[in-house]
């Protein structure tokens, strides 16, 4: 590792500048109600949507975890990283019900839905599933960014960062996080895709690199029997977790409710959809070169998390060095940040806000601040426990998140598009679904001690996307049953929040709200996810 010299820190230190002047600037825009803080007011252009969404999903776990998965033979995690055509189904299917709901919340639309239990086992289980994936995560990989950028040692890193990124998220909210995250957006994109063509021309171009690592090691469909990644399991669970994470989870919606209207907030997603083709060619292939380098004798790292911080440290030039170093930081920030704020919304509005409905609004800013900092300390605390789950930080994310996401994604799908589910069905089919994500957890983590013959061996040693499949099919089965079984849901709870209930003005109005353009860009992102997942298929 080479250590940052004198112009990579002028670097780092003008971008830090900036960020302070932006920060200052919104903090000054007095917080003068919930929706300014935890919605920046609704008043957010496509653009700034767009950055935030792609800045809020990319953070370090991205950058550390991508790349080490490109350098630790995981290529088969690359289909999380194309799900440009999920977030798509953002802007087209789900936020028009979101938007005409007038929610700020996940948990509160399907209050709107179902009814108050949904309400707050979503807001529960979305603040424990924050503490475990994002949080945690994102602290976690942090630490190892800056602990080999700056050369101190991993807590250092780790808290430094926490509490920098807490104070302002904590002052600013919703409208400094977007608008600072725009500017992370574009520091990192820059930084590595620097990193990239810089890596390509020294491995000797894509073709040297192939013989390198073999066709074999850029194949991102394994067989059906694949003991690791199975290709059938893979896209199922991936899909299923890329609504859950895309569609119906407060970290990425909040960013669309902030929109001034449908509209900006669809050309938001549309934008952001594009912006995620480009982790595949800025974070994976990094990793891969670095490998390359590892396989060569040209570079060393101990672990395939490393891979990404070794190659910046040691191929680019001063200067550079310390944009992407200031990237790097970025997407740390940028990610807690997003998750610090999407917590706080949730406990405020979903929590507090529902056991004390007569709150004044500046008690209720009050309250998300404070609930910032403890969600915060509940996450640093989970990261010695999050680093037994999984080798590479970028596998343990997916397999959590498998065991998340499926009761969310079916209560939500079979929510908007079966007017016949109703509240009880939901109720049912998400406790059941966080009890079983919860045995799974466990047992994936005692597994050593079970015996290997017995049933609960064989279930905390499913392949974890098998289980994810599987768990997903019984959700549905679930919902469907208990609902089918008792009385169906008032016209009240269906009333333009389902697809066969929507009213003629409604539909209209969603027609108005976009054009040949946006449709045009859409299928353009869908094109190119269909033509990286052809090129990666080791021939």
């Amino acid at each position: 590792m080479k250590t940052l010299d004198t112009l990579d820190w002028i670097f780092i230190g003008i971008y830090f500048l900036v960020l302070v002047g932006i920060a200052i600037w919104i903090i000054r825009k007095k917080q003068k109600n919930t929706e300014d803080y935890f919605l920046a007011g609704r008043n957010v252009g496509w653009f700034v949507v767009g950055a935030s969404i792609f800045a809020s999903n990319i953070g370090s776990e991205h950058v550390v975890g991508l790349a080490g998965a490109g350098a630790g033979n995981k290529l088969p995690m690359l289909i999380y990283e194309i799900q440009a055509w999920v977030v798509l189904i953002l802007g087209w299917v789900f936020l028009p019900f979101y938007a005409r709901s007038g929610v700020f919340t996940m948990p509160e639309f399907l209050e709107k839905r179902f009814d108050a239990r949904a309400r707050w086992i979503l807001s529960v289980f979305s603040i424990i599933a924050y503490v475990l994936t994002k949080i945690s995560v994102t602290i976690y990989a942090g630490g190892v960014v800056v602990s080999a950028l700056l050369g101190i040692d991993f807590w250092t890193g780790a808290l430094s960062t926490v509490v920098l990124t807490g104070l302002y998220t904590v002052v600013g909210g919703m409208r400094a996080v977007v608008y600072t995250e725009t500017l992370q957006a574009i520091v990192l994109v820059v930084g590595a895709a620097a990193l990239t063509i810089i890596g390509i021309n020294h491995v000797g171009g894509w073709e040297s690199m192939k013989e390198t690592v073999t066709p074999e090691y850029l194949n991102m469909w394994r067989s059906a029997s694949d003991p690791d990644f199975p290709w059938p399991t893979l896209f199922i669970t991936s899909t299923i977790v890329g609504v859950w994470y895309w569609c119906t989870d407060q970290y990425i919606v909040q960013r669309t409710l902030t929109a001034k209207n449908i509209k900006e907030g669809r050309r938001g997603t549309i934008f952001g959809a594009l912006l995620k083709l480009l982790p595949v060619f800025l974070f994976l292939i990094p990793g891969v070169i670095a490998l390359t380098l590892k396989m060569r004798g040209e570079l060393e790292w101990e672990t395939p998390d490393q891979a990404f911080p070794v190659l910046m440290s040691n191929l680019l030039p001063s200067g550079l060095r310390g944009l992407v170093a200031a990237g790097l930081l970025a997407a740390l920030m940028s990610s807690l940040a997003s998750v610090f704020n999407s917590c706080s919304t949730l406990f405020t509005v979903d929590i507090y806000k529902k056991l004390r409905p007569q709150t004044p609004e500046r008690k209720l800013v009050k309250t998300g601040q404070i609930a910032t900092v403890i969600v915060v300390i509940i996450g640093i605390i989970w990261i010695p426990i999050m680093a037994n789950i999984s080798g590479v930080l970028y596998e343990y994310l997916q397999k959590v998140q498998s065991y998340i996401a499926p009761p969310i994604t079916a209560v939500f799908l079979l929510g908007i598009f079966h007017k016949r589910i109703n509240a009880q069905g939901a109720y049912v089919t998400l406790i059941a679904g966080f009890v079983i994500g919860a045995i799974r957890i466990v047992l994936e983590l005692v597994k050593g001690s079970l015996n290997p013959d017995g049933m609960l061996y064989k279930l905390g040693d499913m392949n974890f996307l098998t289980f994810g499949a599987w768990f997903f099919l019984l959700c549905i089965i679930l919902i469907i049953t208990v609902s089918l079984l008792t009385t169906k849901p008032s016209e009240e709870k269906i009333a333009n929040l389902t697809f066969n209930t929507i009213s003629p003005e409604e539909k209209a109005k969603n027609k108005n709200s976009y054009n040949w353009i946006d449709i045009a860009i859409s299928i353009i992102v869908v094109a190119i996810v269909i033509g990286v997942m052809i090129f990666f298929n080791g021939k």
